[in-house]
């Protein structure tokens, strides 16, 4: 049985944006209304962040980490098509590139050449396929506990890609909102996670049949960003939880082969979204990234 509850979230969502000296901005992409937080702006010697949200989630996620850069950073974090405030609609494609193309021609429409994206999972995917797709490559990717990357070298990245994750990414009841929040972390219950759950469940539990829609078009090319990813990719941070249980740590191996390149930083007892879970670690290790690829 089902037990109704207030949603409280969009109070929490002002109440947050209000904390973070955060502007709420609307645009139009590929048919979408969509809405993202932008603080600062665009200049010569500063850095402009786009902060990608995984699957299930909203650009609230990066609150925490946003503290944690330099407040003169110019920061966007976008509600993906689909996600959170932005429009989702039912006869859209919300496979990983149709999500990228619509990203490019937002970004397209800001006045800067120092740009650096980060993705945490179905962002990272995204994120992956951007900085490939984008009329000027980005300064810098950094890619967090990605979804879109092999789980062992071997696999064929053109083959069918099957995943049983939605068990777990888009609750059904109360029970299920208890086991994702308390899942994609390090697996272990906690306070946080509880009142999470609490917060954002009435809102997931909406849902559902999008999440079931979107979710069905990820795995369709489910290895898409992995065809992007190569030794000559722009500069690549890979950031990972080791007790991830959504995408392992043993995905890391792949980008060992593929990405020689890359930067990479393995936070112990962390799961799967290292920016909520320890976000002064994972924000430090991006931001002497991003000085190092900026203009």
């Amino acid at each position: 049985m089902n037990i109704p509850a207030p949603n409280l979230w969009p109070a929490a969502r002002t109440g947050q944006r209000f904390l973070l000296n955060a502007r709420r901005r609307e645009a139009l992409v590929g048919g979408h209304k969509m809405v993202f937080l932008e603080r600062g702006r665009p200049g010569p010697n500063n850095p402009t962040i786009v902060l990608i949200h995984g699957f299930a989630a909203m650009k609230e996620n990066w609150g925490f980490f946003l503290t944690k850069l330099p407040k003169h950073w110019h920061i966007l974090a976008p509600d993906l098509p689909g996600f959170g405030e932005s429009d989702y609609l039912a006869e859209a494609p919300y496979r990983y590139e149709p999500q990228a193309e619509r990203l490019g021609e937002w970004l397209a429409g800001f006045d800067t050449n120092n740009v650096h994206l980060v993705g945490s999972s179905m962002g990272g995917g995204i994120a992956a396929i951007l900085a490939h797709t984008m009329s000027a490559a980005p300064r810098s990717l950094t890619l967090m506990n990605s979804a879109g990357i092999p789980e062992h070298t071997d696999v064929d990245i053109h083959a069918p890609f099957k995943s049983d994750r939605d068990s777990i990414l888009i609750p059904q009841d109360w029970k299920g909102v208890y086991r994702l929040f308390n899942s994609v972390g390090n697996g272990k219950p906690t306070l946080s996670g509880i009142a999470m759950a609490g917060l954002l469940g009435p809102d997931l539990l909406s849902r559902a049949d999008a999440l079931t829609h979107i979710f069905q078009d990820l795995v369709a090319d489910g290895l898409a960003p992995a065809r992007y990813l190569n030794p000559e990719s722009p500069p690549l941070q890979i950031q990972w939880g080791e007790r991830d249980v959504i995408t392992p740590t043993r995905c890391v191996d792949w980008f060992g082969q593929a990405t020689p390149h890359a930067e990479l930083h393995v936070f112990r007892g962390v799961g799967h979204l290292p920016m909520l879970e320890t976000p002064r670690r994972s924000a430090e290790a991006l931001v002497g990234f991003i000085r190092r690829h900026s203009t």
